[in-house]
């Protein structure tokens, strides 16, 4: 990350031309039953931060229009939330959102066909409550509605490829659906695209880039529950992730807590498969991406096949195989083709003389097995016990946010596929060799 980056409050820009709809009219703070919102106005949150209304991101002769939210005073690649993705407003002379007879929110286009729904009413929400209901745009990005101060829907429960801090991000599915973040079709088109971000749906300790349905970038596996990320320009505020459980599920947030940072900074799912973190940088007008993954060849998921691992520590970033492995194909992996990944140089004897080399500073592989409520020896027991064991992680954790339990066993039967060297950061891999001892 650049230390040099400086943060400021970004300075009104009047008006701009990135085809939004509409330019330098009418605004409101709310939206209300009875006053549907045209292409003539927009809602804005209270500090002129954020922008509600129609926008259409095309510069070609055809345009497609949708409901967004967008920064209000940042000229290019400024919105962060779309309503109606998959179904575009040809028209918008006539196409409103507005509040139904019941307790939805509606767009619809000049033919009266319904685009898109906030479908409140299919979860179960009583219709009456809509006659004193007000949806708002807060100075967070949040638009929310709500009646009698109970909050109906809200468009952070509803994320397409942005994360705003203070947004909380499901990562689990005990009773609501897994969320997701979707990638752009491309830079012109928010329909949804090839790329997504979210939780493993069976294990939520590690998210996934997919590409279609194929594994496209994994991130570390948590071992605990507070990231510090990066400094912000000369300010230095921390960056923090951090998981926190709501209503039995689990979320994942970040923030910046020092008041006197802006909050233009962002995680977005890019539609050219990286996850970023970005910021405004108003002395230059532009973003700056304080983190963007994958940024090399090595880092894409699997990129170093079986028992091979992407090493990060050095000036040049390639493929190695685990101590005590070497090259399926030697030819290949001269020749910077990795896939085929790496095998023992020495078969394992199990109980006769093998152990466990410690790797540090890891990013431990995937397809683990998480044992629960273990203690550190109780996990090696575990591993050494058993014969198909080809290595192990541990971790104490700060919360007990894994169903009460402080502890992170984990256990890998077979290959070890999709593993990193770090450079600062990651943890102890326990790999199964001959003739070492348990370190």
């Amino acid at each position: 990350m650049d230390p040099t980056i400086p943060i400021h409050t970004v300075i009104c820009l009047v008006c701009w031309s990135f085809s939004l709809l509409p330019l330098c009219a009418s605004s409101s703070r709310h939206l209300l039953p009875g006053k549907p919102l045209s292409a003539g106005s927009t809602i804005t949150s209270n500090d002129g931060t954020f922008a509600l209304g129609f926008f259409s991101p095309s510069s070609s002769g055809t345009k497609q229009y949708y409901i967004g939210i967008w920064y209000k005073n940042i000229p290019e690649d400024n919105v962060v939330w779309v309503a109606n993705r998959a179904m575009p407003v040809t028209d918008p002379s006539s196409a409103t959102l507005a509040f139904t007879n019941g307790s939805d929110l509606a767009l619809s286009d000049t033919n009266g066909q319904l685009l898109w729904t906030t479908n409140i009413s299919a979860a179960g929400n009583s219709s009456s409550e809509a006659t004193a209901g007000k949806a708002t745009l807060y100075n967070n990005g949040n638009f929310i509605l709500r009646s009698q101060g109970i909050i109906l829907w809200q468009s952070f429960d509803y994320p397409t490829d942005t994360l705003l801090p203070g947004m909380n991000f499901r990562i689990t599915h005990k009773t609501h659906a897994l969320q997701q973040l979707i990638s752009w079709r491309n830079p012109q088109d928010p329909s949804p695209g090839n790329f997504t971000y979210g939780a493993h749906p069976d294990e939520f300790l590690q998210r996934f880039v997919w590409n279609g349905s194929t594994p496209y970038r994994r991130s570390p596996v948590w071992n605990n529950f507070l990231v510090v990320g990066q400094y912000i320009g000369s300010i230095k505020s921390t960056i923090y992730f951090t998981l926190q459980t709501v209503d039995d599920e689990v979320y994942i947030s970040f923030g910046v807590p020092a008041p006197s940072v802006s909050s233009l900074v962002l995680v977005k799912m890019d539609c050219s498969g990286k996850m970023k973190i970005r910021t405004w940088n108003s002395n230059v007008s532009k973003w700056t991406d304080l983190q963007s993954e994958p940024n090399q060849e090595c880092n894409k998921y699997g990129y170093c096949g079986p028992f091979g691992y992407c090493d990060n520590t050095q000036p040049i970033v390639t493929c190695k195989c685990l101590d005590g492995f070497e090259p399926n194909n030697k030819q290949d992996w001269t020749a910077r083709r990795f896939s085929q990944g790496c095998h023992r140089m020495e078969a394992l004897r199990c109980g006769q003389g093998d152990g466990f080399l410690n790797m540090s500073s890891m990013k431990v592989p995937d397809q683990f097995v998480h044992v629960k409520n273990r203690s550190l020896d109780d996990c090696i027991a575990d591993c050494t016990s058993n014969c198909s064991c080809t290595a192990y992680a541990y971790a104490n954790m700060s919360t007990k946010v894994i169903n009460g339990d402080e502890t992170r066993c984990l256990l890998w039967i077979g290959d070890l596929i999709d593993t990193e060297k770090l450079m600062g950061e990651g943890e102890n891999l326990y790999i199964r060799v001959n003739g070492f001892s348990v370190l």
